[in-house]
């Protein structure tokens, strides 16, 4: 239970999964020193630098954190790592005299953030694909739904409601293969040292053998490292990582965006779920406001600044290395990831309850449809033989007419003012004219490229359960 009694962050307790905040938690970062440490030690008794009965020592008390005593440590040492050091050394009377030989502080801290990212991404990267599976249902059901298509927020032409929810999901599908490279490419520091020269192994081991050091630890880690680094490992990589993070946010803040204007009553298609009990103003009993897809943009628009901080801490890394990254990390890393995990649970929660108003869809569609089939009509005109040039001008007449009449509060009249027309009945019939009027079939190929969309993204997912299987 949080303490509400001092600042909290809404990210140790709002926002995000149980999972998440885990493995972002204090204790989990120290196990993983404590993890990288006894690696460490083990190799270097491969090597015949300690004794088999030390490691076994370091291995016993390995999930032994002791946080108080640590923070005490550091209130007097300030260095956060030398404190949990310092007490791994008190709990093992054997191999603590032993631990750390040859390392630097960052041999251990960017091992365990790299192997933190990679945790990390696993729960992002099965949550997007929950997501994936969900945008693939709601393709399939509403692929030929008919519902009137916008740009610039203006009546355009038909569309289908599986088509549009495709243009979100190939987004997130890309999103989804993006994050899924940046994982297959994370990579640790490994054991180099303070300038990345290895040179306080090669005292120990001789420079000969570093090659061989590295090979056996980045085994039993899982974990490649990097073939050069200084200090740190490539703060690039934070970058490419946290801008695949804001990638996907960037593709659920326009789903969200839409959603939200889709839920306005004046166009009312669509709608999130809503609880029976749920209040959506303190002022206004009767308000219905989109919170989940604003909160979806809330959070995503705090997402889309962090590449911006950790482009910085890549490029203004000065030389072998300063430590202005140290402290914004701390918060970047796990907020990011936090971030994410929230966007995607929350799109989840809305894809599952998301509600379609077939009524208001017809109903906007009968209002502005028939503008849109004027160009059908100006299709077959052509086709005919009349001059494009004066057809269009004469329907954009037509056009300008019905929009006046709507403006009024009446039904639109332009498949009247279409079907009456004398010049029009010299190339086409009454009946072609009715005909070329209803839109609702003036949908191209969009229900099966939305029906492909979402084979393709089954695809994709099945694929990949069957090779991690």
């Amino acid at each position: 239970m949080p303490d509400y009694e001092t600042y909290q962050s809404p990210f140790s307790w709002r926002y995000g999964s149980d999972e998440m905040r885990s493995l972002w938690s204090e204790v989990h970062k120290r196990r993983l020193w404590r993890q990288i440490w006894v690696a460490l030690a083990d190799v270097q008794a491969g090597f015949g630098l300690l004794r088999t009965e030390q490691v076994d020592d370091l291995r016993a008390h390995v999930n032994d954190v002791d946080l108080p005593r640590a923070l005490q440590i550091e209130a007097d040492i300030h260095h956060d790592l030398m404190a949990e050091l310092k007490v791994f050394a008190e709990q093992c009377p054997l191999g603590g005299g032993a631990l750390h030989l040859g390392a630097t502080s960052m041999d251990i801290e960017d091992n365990a953030d790299a192997l933190r990212l990679r945790q990390s991404l696993d729960i992002v990267i099965t949550g997007l694909g929950r997501v994936l599976t969900l945008f693939a249902e709601q393709i399939d059901r509403h692929a030929g739904l008919p519902l009137m298509g916008f740009t610039h927020l203006q009546p355009a032409e038909p569309s289908t409601l599986g088509y549009r929810l495709a243009f979100h999901a190939q987004d997130l599908l890309d999103d989804w293969e993006d994050l899924r490279r940046v994982r297959r490419h994370l990579r640790g520091k490994g054991f180099k040292g303070a300038v990345g020269t290895g040179a306080a192994y090669g005292e120990l081991l001789g420079a000969d053998r570093l090659a061989e050091f590295e090979a056996r630890l980045s085994t039993l880690l899982g974990l490649p490292f990097f073939p050069v680094t200084n200090q740190t490992y490539p703060r690039k990589q934070d970058y490419r990582v946290v801008s695949a993070l804001a990638g996907l946010g960037g593709t659920l803040y326009k789903f969200a965006f839409d959603l939200r204007l889709l839920q306005s009553p004046m166009l009312g298609e669509l709608s999130e779920p809503f609880g029976r009990h749920q209040v959506g103003s303190s002022a206004m009993p009767f308000k219905r406001n989109p919170i989940i897809a604003e909160k979806i943009d809330s959070l995503a628009r705090l997402l889309a600044g962090m590449p911006r901080l950790a482009w910085d801490n890549a490029a203004h890394s000065l030389l072998e290395r300063t430590l202005d990254d140290s402290a914004n990390r701390r918060t970047m890393l796990p907020e990011s990831f936090l971030i994410a995990d929230e966007l995607l649970r929350v799109t989840t929660y809305l894809l599952e309850g998301l509600q379609v108003d077939a009524h208001a869809i017809a109903h906007n569609l009968e209002a502005y449809a028939p503008f849109a089939a004027s160009e059908r009509v100006l299709m077959a005109l052509s086709k005919a033989g009349a001059d494009r040039q004066a057809m269009h001008e004469r329907l954009r007449r037509m056009a300008m007419t019905a929009w006046e009449a709507q403006q009024h509060g009446e039904p639109n009249p332009m498949g009247e003012l279409i079907s009456r027309d004398v010049e029009l009945l010299h190339y086409l019939s009454p009946e072609e004219l009715s005909s070329l009027m209803d839109a609702s079939h003036y949908l191209g190929d969009a229900p099966q490229r939305a029906r492909r969309m979402a084979e393709t993204i089954r695809e994709a997912i099945d694929t990949t359960k069957l090779n991690s299987g």
